[in-house]
């Protein structure tokens, strides 16, 4: 079984509000990413959530994922990664994780099903997706690698580990991954060249 997690922690300083709200198509960014996880072939949707967690928990409470509140979110991404996986590494069962950013969205179920038919295909222990001449989130993690994720720290996220072990990565096409929005001017080119 596969599970996804979704960081979410952050606290969106250079937007000056949570990232996670912003509407694209009537939902926020953040129902988004767990629409995408609950309709992929992922057995569980975790949400780590860290900066203004109780409101942002307000608005995706209904869909009945797993919530967790990272309290050392301000030490990092690479916390909220490890707190996820401490979450569930004790789970029978539970053969990769998919990780994945809130602020991504055009993450898909279809990405994240791509994710994991490509390692079924490949046995490779990561495979993350391509984009802008890069790889990287979201990707999914075979269980043998999450003793290397629980050692990331600070800002280290995923892709630490991508240039590690270049041998062990497939990757799938995934070319509007490079959309992100991080400011007010990313949010409103966005919504222009993607309305």
């Amino acid at each position: 079984m596969t599970e996804v997690i979704i960081l979410a922690a952050g606290e969106s300083s250079r937007l000056g509000f949570p990232k996670q709200t912003l509407l694209y198509r009537g939902k926020t960014l953040l129902e988004l990413a767990v629409e995408a996880g609950i309709k992929s072939k992922c057995s569980e949707v975790m949400v780590v959530l860290g900066a203004s967690a109780k409101t942002i928990e307000m608005g995706i409470q209904h869909y009945g994922v797993n919530i967790l509140v990272n309290p050392n979110w301000t030490d990092g991404m690479a916390s909220s990664i490890i707190w996820g996986l401490n979450s569930f590494k004790d789970k029978t069962g539970i053969d990769n994780a998919v990780i994945m950013l809130c602020d991504q969205p055009f993450v898909s179920s279809f990405i994240i099903d791509k994710l994991i038919d490509k390692h079924q295909e490949t046995n490779k222990k990561i495979i993350a997706c391509e984009y802008d001449k890069t790889i990287g989130v979201p990707a999914l993690f075979d269980r043998s690698v999450f003793p290397e994720l629980l050692l990331l720290k600070g800002q280290e996220g995923a892709k630490k580990i991508l240039a590690k072990y270049p041998d062990d990565v497939a990757t799938i096409p995934f070319e509007t991954g490079s959309v992100d929005i991080d400011t007010i001017s990313d949010y409103q080119a966005f919504l222009n060249t993607f309305k």
